[in-house]
């Protein structure tokens, strides 16, 4: 049989085959046509044709945003419009701009959002309390009085 599986043999009976794709619940025309090794790999990933469920993110406007940042996911997602986030992740949220961030972003884009702050080397998303605008930055440490680092971004989807 592992031999069969392998496709080390080369002809088989049809009989076995049937016995075979009886035995693991599957039909006939798969055994004989799909590759199990490639569809286990495609079924086991994040995409949209695996079989991993994907985050539900919930989309919050710019200007909703600061008061809305206290809440939990499972809130927001109650509270909100859901896109998806194919990735292994969780604490997202989805924010759609309506502004513009200077050099980056235009209003309409949405900036996938991991929650809170991180001590990782990826961009931040911050808000400067002074001026109510967001920005990019890439240090992790301008949490102040001033400025509220609302997360990591994930993922930036554009407007067009």
């Amino acid at each position: 049989i592992y031999n069969i599986l392998e496709g080390k043999v080369v002809n088989v009976q049809q009989t076995t085959i049937r016995k075979i794709s009886d035995f693991f619940g599957v039909s006939y025309k798969e055994i004989e046509s799909i590759d199990f090794e490639k569809k286990e790999i495609i079924e086991s990933s994040i995409s949209l044709h695996g079989n991993m469920n994907p985050a539900a993110v919930p989309i919050i406007k710019e200007s909703l945003l600061i008061q809305n940042l206290d809440k939990r996911i499972g809130e927001l997602a109650t509270l909100h419009p859901l896109t998806y986030y194919f990735g292994a992740a969780c604490n997202l949220i989805g924010v759609l701009l309506e502004s513009e961030i200077s050099g980056a972003n235009e209003p309409g884009d949405l900036l996938i959002i991991n929650k809170g702050l991180l001590n990782g080397d990826s961009e931040k998303l911050t808000y400067n309390k002074t001026t109510r605008k967001l920005f990019i930055a890439n240090d992790f440490a301008l949490a102040s009085d001033v400025f509220c680092v609302v997360g990591e971004i994930v993922e930036e989807r554009f407007n067009g």
